[in-house]
């Protein structure tokens, strides 16, 4: 079990401690939700959580099962809030970039991880997540 901690700072923003590296992470409301937009949003945070998580278990996927690390893989994650109430997140779009050729993951180990992330797994299933690996020629 890892314990996290927060303060409310004022002004919507909050600081976030990681129990077990003491290590900080700021949030500030979204400018479209009476904040200042200066820092990712809880919800920014959240769906930032999803493509982290999804290279994450990719990445020990591919040291488990293809015996490689996988750097240079990059994502980008577009959240879309609902525009009725109750405010809330609709639909997380995921991009992944590989660095390296499908070739090299014939039985697509890592697209399968990616998609059985924690974090993915967590969603309710209202909420849409597309997912596009991108994977040079």
């Amino acid at each position: 079990m890892v314990k996290s901690t927060g303060t409310y700072l004022g002004g919507l923003n909050c600081q976030l401690t990681h129990g077990p590296s003491g290590q900080t992470i700021d949030t500030d409301a979204p400018k479209d939700n009476h904040g200042r937009g200066a820092a990712f949003s809880p919800t920014d945070l959240f769906c930032a959580a999803l493509g982290s998580c999804m290279v994450t278990t990719m990445a020990i996927a591919a040291k488990n099962r293809l015996g490689r690390d996988i750097p240079g893989v990059k994502w980008e994650v577009t959240k879309e809030m609902s525009t009725d109430a109750p405010r809330r997140i609709v639909r997380i779009a995921c991009q992944v970039w590989m660095p390296f050729p499908k070739a090299q993951d014939p039985e697509g180990i890592l697209e399968r991880a990616a998609l059985a992330c924690p974090v993915k797994k967590s969603l309710a299933p209202e909420v849409e997540t597309p997912v596009v690996f991108h994977w040079p020629e």
